[in-house]
């Protein structure tokens, strides 16, 4: 579990893939090694017509990413993962998933040879702010969120996603498609290209806002081994060697 960052910033490290199906469905996975309630994963979907559904593993990420980003409906169900070699499995209440990345690209290469400890930075994030706008419309790197947080996305790595079979409450979702309409959780959406992303995702109050307006203090839960703070630790697990959890 990793402790809070400066002026009562909350950071999750890990990864975040976004994708569309050929039903208009769009799936958001989000998955996080190290967090401020431990090791945990959450999916993000939007309907064709337009219902926004989280499915989240406990009632306490389900609070705090709903007090963060817009959804019409959430549900507590367990969320497990599993990475093998480039094939993410993901399994989470009515949504059953499995996609797989390819080869990096230009930006994926040169986000890697951006220096961890500069990248999880919120002031590197505001930095890339338009030149993320310009490479991948839609994207957004810092912005407003709700109950009057403000968000930092650190990218540190970019991989296209491939393939993908995904059935949600039974129904088959078909074939990969762009992440269009873009989704609408939040202030900014993932790549229209349907993407896997390494990054740091820093939710802190805004300015002039206290910790009770911005984001809650740290989370309460059974006393496990303390990281040390995200920017001062090695970066998590390939996903290529990650193992399941729920």
């Amino acid at each position: 579990m990793s402790r809070p960052a400066r002026g009562g910033r909350l950071r999750f490290d890990g990864w975040i893939a976004g994708l569309g199906t050929a039903s208009g469905t769009r799936i958001v996975l989000g998955h996080w090694p190290r967090s401020p309630y431990g090791p945990f994963s959450d999916v993000m979907v939007e309907r064709p017509d337009g219902e926004r559904l989280l499915l989240a593993p406990t009632r306490e990420t389900a609070d705090f990413i709903a007090g963060t980003y817009a959804f019409d409906s959430v549900r507590i169900v367990p969320v497990g993962v599993r990475i093998d070699h480039g094939t993410w499995r993901v399994t989470a209440g009515p949504l059953d998933l499995r996609f797989t990345t390819g080869r990096r690209r230009l930006l994926g290469l040169l986000l890697c040879a951006v220096p961890a400890v500069l990248a999880r930075r919120p002031a590197w994030c505001t930095l890339t702010s338009l030149p993320a706008r310009l490479l991948l419309p839609g994207v957004r790197t810092r912005g407003s969120a709700r109950a009057g947080r403000r968000e930092w996305y650190g990218a540190q790595d970019l991989r296209p996603i491939r393939e993908v079979s995904a059935v949600f409450e039974g129904v088959d979702l078909g074939a990969l498609s762009p992440v269009a309409p873009p989704v609408r959780f939040g202030f900014g959406s993932v790549p229209r290209e349907p993407s896997l992303t390494r990054v740091t995702t820093t939710v802190g109050p805004a300015p002039g806002r206290g910790r009770a307006a911005g984001v809650p203090g740290r989370p309460h839960g059974p006393t496990r081994a303390e990281a040390r703070p995200i920017g001062a630790a090695p970066p998590p697990r390939t996903p290529d060697s990650e193992a399941d959890h729920e």
